[in-house]
């Protein structure tokens, strides 16, 4: 790797599942290498689109250290370990250090929240703990927690403390970051209808929802923006928006592991409390995807 974690597309990878509700690590290791070989650029395992909350701890340094083996040093794994607990945190992230991850992915406390003095203090105490890079992850609308930009300022003080996936949605809160942190923190689009412009902002890539079944499309609008070609990557952007939409009709991650089984993948469906799409909904992203024919398109 580089100084950087990864530049380009993150896929924020589903994990797969059986009938029965246990991991199928069998089309986990197809769903991977169709990663390897369409560009993306890295792994997010574990996060929330892997269903992290709802992956018992053995469960969860399990599908890591399958990720870590199967990808085997090709592209880089980031381990989502975040936590609402501390201690659990740090635990985690352990584990995944252990299992051969590049990168860590520490969500921000949840349910409890905290303050940002808080944050401050849950955030060091991880980064003390491992020997790996970790990426801030902020999705205030689920956690009900908000990184702000003085508090990025604070954190990226440490060295293991590098980068920030980004879902607030806030571009205006993503420009005071890059003003203020400049290069000792690099940002990732959470959002991926985001990332063009997040990008245009300085921002590395995205950790991606549609590039797991558009993980090529995905690449190319990230690095049409690497290369400053920001008209190309918009005109791409905007090709695919009505699908990136589509992808978040229903709570991430339902539809996209629907959409999967429609492209062709074995994904199965997510564990309670989520549950199927409504059949009108179901129908309205089958629509979708036949308009971008991707049906039945996974690889054999």
């Amino acid at each position: 790797m580089s100084n950087h974690i990864f530049t380009g597309s993150g896929v924020a990878i589903v994990t797969p599942m059986k009938s029965d509700g246990s991991v199928n690590y069998d089309e986990f290791g197809k769903i991977l290498e169709f990663h390897v070989q369409n560009g993306t650029d890295a792994i997010i395992a574990c996060g929330t689109t892997g269903e992290s909350a709802t992956l018992s701890e053995k469960e969860h340094c399990e599908v890591l250290s399958f990720v870590a083996e199967k990808i085997n040093g090709r592209i880089p794994v980031v381990a989502g370990t975040g936590s609402n607990d501390t201690s659990t945190a740090v635990m985690l992230s352990k584990s995944a250090q252990k299992t051969g991850a590049d990168a860590l992915l520490c969500v921000t406390p949840y349910y409890n929240k905290t303050s940002q003095a808080g944050l401050i203090k849950h955030y060091n105490v991880i980064a003390d703990a491992v020997d790996l890079p970790i990426i801030l992850y902020n999705v205030p609308s689920r956690t009900g927690c908000n990184i702000k930009p003085k508090t990025y300022q604070e954190l990226c003080k440490h060295p293991n403390i590098v980068a920030a996936k980004e879902a607030s949605g806030n571009i205006s809160q993503v420009a005071l970051i890059r003003s203020l942190c400049g290069d000792n923190l690099d940002i990732y689009s959470g959002n991926d209808d985001q990332t063009v412009p997040f990008m245009s902002l300085g921002a590395l890539g995205v950790i991606s929802v549609f590039a797991n079944i558009c993980p090529a499309e995905m690449h190319k609008i990230c690095q049409l923006c690497l290369d400053n070609n920001f008209a190309e990557a918009q005109k791409l952007n905007f090709h695919y928006l009505e699908l990136m939409n589509e992808l978040f009709s229903d709570v991430n991650p339902i539809p996209i592991k629907t959409a999967m089984n429609l492209f062709g993948f074995d994904a199965g469906e997510c564990r309670l409390p989520l549950v199927p799409m409504s059949v009108a909904g179901y129908h309205d992203l089958k629509d979708c995807l036949a308009k971008y024919d991707l049906l039945g398109k996974a690889p054999k």
